[in-house]
């Protein structure tokens, strides 16, 4: 797990060979910054670290540099991005790497140092008898979403960086208004520490007051307060939403997309599905299914039906009505407060 590698890298348990894949940016880009910080100085970043794209250069050169002494250090580090070498995506290759050289560098690493492998690809061909070797002697950190437990806990551990604890029902309330994005998090969690400085805790009303809702969040609360039938309530969002320019096309897609997540999740659940197959099925972070699961137990199956209905004839008159596109939203909220 990602965050059991980070703990190793804080405590200097560093390996000369790590593999980072995956789609999850901020794990690889966090993970590249941790190393760095660890291992050089700033005055040493300039000498004894490298970046190669592995589209544009061969492999050898790379390994050529890894070899060499550091330059006024004990260590550095070399990051190689983009191995398309080790997927099965077929991409005509601008360059040949002489593989047989990769692979007897990383069973005898040099000592002085850190190769960084950085493949930013959702799998890895694990026919290839160079993806097998670098899972075999490699730290490897698999850059995924993580899931509801382990996103509490890297936020936990980000406060505890501040020396800040998060309440459980505030850490909750930040996940739901600000989202799984873990560069957003990052965002809100280092601005809820500095306010927090003086309690050295982050309590639900400090969440409240401060994080920055994401337009997906301002959705989901809209159709909170339709399925409630404050009609006023959603309108006051609508209309804020405006103000922030957002543009009605926009949050039509938005609340279509919520809505049918909504319908998914219902007819999973019925079907069977826990909330990390729902997750998995429907390519989705599972805290998302978790929120849809709580407001698809507040509508019938009748009720869903007639409101994917009406959200596809609004979507229809705006894309070919001269109808305005605030109003029509307008008044589609009205129909759905019915």
């Amino acid at each position: 797990m990602v965050l059991d590698i980070w703990k190793k890298i804080k405590k200097g348990d560093i390996a000369p060979v790590y593999l980072l894949y995956g789609t999850e940016a901020f794990l690889i880009n966090e993970t590249k910054q941790l190393l760095l910080s660890q291992l050089l100085h700033e005055d040493e970043k300039d000498f004894n670290h490298t970046a190669y794209d592995l589209e544009e250069t061969p492999i050898e050169v790379a390994i050529e540099d890894a070899e060499t002494f550091p330059f006024l250090g004990e260590k550095k580090v070399i990051f190689l991005h983009n191995p398309q070498f080790l997927t099965s995506e077929k991409t005509k290759e601008k360059i040949d790497h002489n593989l047989t050289r990769f692979e007897a560098y990383i069973k005898e690493p040099a000592p002085y140092t850190v190769m960084v492998i950085s493949a930013p690809y959702d799998k890895l061909d694990e026919r290839k008898k160079i993806t097998k070797e670098l899972k075999r002697t490699a730290a490897v950190v698999e850059a995924k979403k993580l899931n509801e437990n382990e996103l509490k806990s890297w936020v936990k551990e980000r406060a505890k960086g501040y020396g800040i604890e998060i309440e459980p029902g505030a850490l909750e309330r930040l996940l739901t208004l600000a989202g799984t994005n873990m560069f957003m998090l990052t965002s809100e969690i280092d601005k809820l520490a500095l306010y927090a400085q003086d309690e050295k805790i982050i309590q639900t009303h400090l969440v409240e007051k401060l994080v920055s809702r994401t337009i997906e969040q301002n959705i989901f609360t809209l159709i909170e307060k339709v399925v409630a039938r404050r009609l006023d309530e959603a309108l006051r969002i609508y209309f804020d939403l405006l103000k922030q320019n957002e543009e009605p096309i926009k949050i039509l897609a938005l609340l279509s997309g919520q809505f049918r997540l909504i319908y998914q999740v219902k007819e999973l659940s019925r079907r069977g599905y826990g909330q990390q197959q729902i997750a998995g099925y429907l390519k989705t972070h599972p805290f998302r299914v978790k929120l849809a699961l709580g407001q698809a137990d507040k509508f019938t199956d009748e009720e869903l039906t007639n409101l994917m209905n009406l959200l596809a004839e609004a979507d229809y008159q705006m894309k070919t009505g001269g109808m305005n596109k605030s109003l029509l939203i307008e008044m589609l909220l009205f129909r759905m407060k019915k």
